[in-house]
């Protein structure tokens, strides 16, 4: 079986194109940060993103997430990974939590997800949800943030540009290893 993750800044169309890979008969996995952040705001917490812990429930969710999908066969995509919130991390200005520390800690002992990352670029705009609340100036940092994490950690990045979703999936299933934009960088 293989693990792909796709990532890239909010807003990208990560959600869209995952949904379009299902349709097409792939199996995925959801990302966790909305669900924790919708949560959160039924609660009554409107900025979750400005406590440390928030964090650690995205990885929890997530790892919970990863753990169920393990056993499935074939080709399963990821909308985003406990990596992800190392970038989240890094760019909120919160230290590894030991939770956060510990997932990194067995994604890479089991060697879970394939090496190539699909990236998925930035739209050239954004849209805000209840959920997602953040400027397009932030989304750029944050999209670099990304790069610089999965890079740092040994991951290739394959690029998916901005194009309609169904070309976008089109992309990342090519047989040439997930889409032609590959940077070892």
């Amino acid at each position: 079986m293989t693990h792909i993750i796709l990532t890239g800044a909010p807003g990208a169309g990560k959600t869209v194109v995952l949904r379009q890979l299902e349709v097409m008969g792939h199996a995925v996995v959801e990302e966790a940060a909305t669900d924790v952040i919708a949560l959160a705001q039924a609660k009554g917490i409107t900025e979750p993103h400005r406590d440390p812990s928030f964090i650690d429930a995205i990885v929890t969710l997530q790892e919970r997430r990863r753990r169920a999908a393990a056993a499935a066969d074939g080709t399963i995509f990821h909308d985003r990974s406990p990596i992800c919130c190392l970038a989240l991390a890094q760019h909120l200005g919160f230290p590894v939590s030991a939770v956060l520390a510990e997932a990194l800690r067995a994604i890479a002992a089991e060697r879970f997800y394939a090496r190539r990352v699909i990236f998925i670029r930035n739209l050239g705009y954004i849209v805000n949800t209840e959920a997602r609340r953040i400027s397009f100036a932030d989304t750029l940092r944050f999209e670099k943030v990304h790069e610089d994490v999965y890079r740092g950690l040994g991951y290739d990045l394959v690029y998916i540009e901005p194009a309609d979703v169904e070309e976008r999936a089109r992309r990342i299933l090519e047989p040439d290893g997930f889409g032609r934009n590959r940077s070892k960088g």
